[in-house]
């Protein structure tokens, strides 16, 4: 229930999870008779209008829109970092010859048997043979690794 309000950006989740189970409770002796369901459903039901109730309190409160009223998103260092990587790949993946570019991205796209089929493609395509092509990829891959250390490095240092 916490997670469910901390979502929502509630200031005092652990508080509005305290009174959705109250409410629950309070109704529990005559939901056994009627309520046929998952439990968690019902929980998760009171808890919305339990939120919907901490919206207007705080419209009322604070005299603005809803989107004042809910703080701005936490952004993760781990979110931060994979954003950075990707740039990161971008550059890099620019820094290569159109030809290996392609040959890059091509190579891991798609699943199963449609990846396997797209390698064999791109070996043609290429004059490789499957396997000279897969030690082509591999040494790309290398680069662009070094390339993406080097550029996170760099991005990090201030």
């Amino acid at each position: 229930m916490i997670a469910f309000f901390d979502c929502r950006g509630c200031a005092d989740a652990e508080g509005l999870a305290d009174e959705t189970i109250n409410r629950v409770i309070r109704q529990i002796t005559s939901l056994t008779s009627k309520f046929d369901g998952e439990p968690a459903r019902y929980f998760y039901g009171v808890a919305h209008y339990v939120h919907l109730e901490y919206l207007e309190k705080h419209v009322k409160r604070d005299g603005g829109p809803l989107t004042e009223a809910m703080p701005a998103p936490v952004v993760s260092a781990q979110a931060e970092e994979k954003e950075l990587k990707l740039a990161c790949l971008d550059r890099c993946l620019q820094k290569l010859q159109p030809d290996e570019r392609e040959m890059v991205t091509e190579y891991y796209r798609e699943d199963k048997q449609a990846k396997i089929d797209r390698r064999k493609w791109l070996a043609e395509r290429f004059g490789y043979s499957v396997n000279a092509l897969r030690i082509k990829v591999h040494r790309l891959r290398g680069e662009l690794y070094g390339c993406i250390t080097t550029c996170v490095r760099r991005e990090t240092k201030f």
